[in-house]
């Protein structure tokens, strides 16, 4: 893809996909448990800074302010690929317009790599599902929402958070491909989804375990 850009686009690119690792990379409820407990919300609960364990251990006003912050972490990763493709300040670059699907999937990937590889946090951090769903709903709000829904039932269901975010996953794949969305958004949700259900992989333990706690039980020191 670069390999058609001219320097000017190739530098655009580059802060788009650099700015959305890094947006990723806010600690959110790393900062949330600090700012409220005083504690590294990592030595807790399950140990990462996703909002379920937030909501677990620092409780329901915390757990939610990070699920939306998270959330909009998704969002606006995309949104601003979007603008850099789209602003006049970038004279609307052609190459830009070409490659436009294939430089928000490389935002959204980057985004949710961000969000569980904080550069901040020692490469640590959630499980990107909260930041997945939000770069869904920038991509194609239908699918998002169909998304959504997929976590509500199954959560509802199952009454296991993680539980509902791997059916999500797998949601966003089927959706996007019958959806027929562009083919980069296609290959976005495959390998997003694939890397949120390796995010779980201790949780698919404790599942076959039987030890995998239900929603939101309470963790807090």
């Amino acid at each position: 893809m670069f390999g058609v850009m001219s320097g000017a686009a190739i530098a655009i690119s580059v802060f788009g996909l650099l700015s959305a690792y890094l947006l990723g990379s806010i600690p959110t409820g790393f900062l949330l448990a600090k700012a409220l407990k005083g504690i590294d919300i990592r030595e807790h609960g399950s140990g990462n800074t996703g909002a379920t364990n937030v909501f677990r251990v620092i409780g329901k006003g915390a757990g939610v302010s990070a699920l939306v912050t998270d959330l909009l972490k998704g969002l606006l990763a995309v949104w601003l690929m979007v603008w850099l493709v789209s602003s006049p300040l970038t004279g609307h670059a052609a190459e830009l317009e070409m490659a436009a699907a294939w430089l928000y999937m490389g935002a959204g990937l980057l985004v949710v790599i961000g969000h569980s590889k904080s550069v901040w946090l020692g490469f640590s951090g959630g499980k990107s599902a909260a930041t997945g769903l939000g770069v869904l709903l920038a991509l194609a709000w239908p699918v998002g929402l169909g998304v959504a829904a997929v976590f509500g039932l199954v959560l509802a269901i199952s009454r296991t958070v993680s539980v509902g975010s791997m059916a999500a996953a797998v949601a966003a794949i089927a959706l996007m491909t019958f959806t027929h969305q562009p083919l980069a958004y296609i290959v976005l949700t495959l390998i997003g989804g694939l890397y949120v259900i390796f995010r779980h992989r201790s949780n698919i333990s404790r599942l076959l375990a039987g030890t995998e706690p239900k929603t939101f039980g309470s963790q807090r020191p």
